[in-house]
């Protein structure tokens, strides 16, 4: 039972720093509640929406796709290849309306 506790006071140590050990077995999660809520917002980051293809084009050269998205084109020109555009799901996903053709490929050039 020593090992467990003393384990515990270690994770707990390591997670938000020292914690004054008391007798109160509900000080440990109180304190491991308040880490997780702050991993939570660090990990929820806001996706950049861009104004025009031109701004997303200027971070991204060959634009941004989303899983499974491929360059559709129409006539005579070839598709931009697929090893060029990065997936960016979330940011394909804030950004739709710049793609126009709907293929799944915002801002596509070669």
């Amino acid at each position: 039972m020593k090992r467990v506790v003393a384990l515990t006071l270690t994770a707990a140590v390591c997670l938000v720093g020292p914690v004054a050990v008391s007798s109160s077995a509900s000080a440990a999660p109180a304190a491991a509640q308040s880490t997780s809520s702050e991993y939570q917002v660090a990990a929820k980051k806001k996706v950049k929406k861009y104004k025009n293809c031109t701004a997303l084009n200027k971070d991204f050269k060959h634009g941004i796709r989303k899983k499974g998205g491929k360059d559709k084109v129409r006539g005579k020109s070839d598709p931009v290849p697929a090893k060029l555009i990065p997936i960016r799901t979330k940011l394909y996903n804030a950004n739709t309306k710049l793609d126009r053709d709907k293929d799944g490929v915002a801002c596509e050039k070669a």
